[in-house]
């Protein structure tokens, strides 16, 4: 019980350094360095403010995972991660994903048919797989909640 104290301690500062981190970019190195680059390489202008409203939606799927994280750490702390109430931050979690999926599906797919070696659409298709991997993960820890969730309460009805 003592190392889950200290690991929600640890993980709810990191949570807030990070949380603080992606907000400096998200406002400032983001678009600062979108409109730098455009500004070196004037035939990308026109890609400017797609690409910063991209990495900032996609800064934003990240600062939502992680205030979900938050309240299901304020929930295992109390004692009532299997709780519907949990479900629906998990939930959360899920749609965050699934948004930042879609956005690099679409960049994958956009860039596969507009881009002239093979570096850009690798990379991305990397990135994509890789949040794949992190949905389809969060679907089956959903499941595994709920059926969590289910047997406790079911615990409970019988003590």
């Amino acid at each position: 019980m003592v190392t889950e104290k200290w690991a929600v301690a640890a993980l709810r500062i990191f949570l807030v350094v990070l949380f603080g981190v992606l907000l400096v970019f998200q406002t400032l190195s983001l678009p600062g360095g979108i409109a730098y680059q455009t500004q070196q390489n004037p035939h990308d202008a026109p890609l400017r403010w797609p690409l910063t409203i991209i990495a900032v939606f996609l800064v934003l799927c990240v600062q939502v995972i992680l205030v979900a994280t938050w309240k299901l750490l304020t929930l295992v702390k109390k004692d009532r991660i299997f709780t519907p109430v949990s479900l629906k931050w998990v939930d959360v979690i899920v749609w965050a994903v699934g948004a930042a999926w879609l956005v690099f599906a679409f960049m994958l797919i956009f860039v596969v048919f507009n881009a002239d070696d093979p570096g850009m659409p690798m990379v991305l298709f990397l990135v994509t797989v890789g949040i794949t991997v992190i949905e389809l993960l969060m679907l089956v820890m959903r499941a595994l909640l709920r059926q969590a969730t289910a047997l406790r309460s079911d615990m409970e009805a019988v003590i």
